[in-house]
């Protein structure tokens, strides 16, 4: 008996504007607008220091923009002007609004240059949401 492998499914491409407070399992293309590095220390791990980073990227398409918290290698990778795929990403709340991210079930890879110019005047991290208990009677 030979191990049937399941067909591997495309992905679905989604935009910016369709994404929703705590979600997951997204794939995008986005474009780097920004980049600024919010943390960076070193962490004692046994013999070596492990070296923590975390950046906070406006990334975007033709939709609007968002912001993406990009943590250690994947710093290095969100410079401005660069196009990046997301995949499996996941929408956090912080704060009451939406950032997106990319954790060790995901992956984050450089492509060539989108041809799409980025909406920088709809920003999704910007909106604020507010958790509501809904009591039915």
């Amino acid at each position: 008996m030979a191990d049937a492998q399941p067909a591997k499914r495309k992905p679905v491409f989604k935009k910016v504007h369709q994404l929703q407070p705590d979600t997951k399992g997204h794939t995008l293309i986005v474009k780097v607008v920004d980049s600024k590095t919010v943390l960076q220390k070193g962490r004692p791990d046994g013999i070596q220091v492990r070296q923590m980073k975390i950046a906070e990227c406006l990334v975007g398409d033709e939709t609007g923009t968002i912001i993406f918290t990009a943590r250690n290698e994947q710093v290095d990778m969100m410079s401005t002007g660069a196009t990046v795929i997301l995949r499996n990403a996941k929408i956090d709340m912080f704060k009451g609004s939406m950032r997106l991210a990319v954790d060790k079930w995901g992956r984050v890879e450089v492509t060539e240059p989108a041809s799409f110019t980025v909406r920088e005047n709809y920003n999704m991290s910007l909106v604020e949401y507010e958790l509501v208990s809904v009591v039915e009677k």
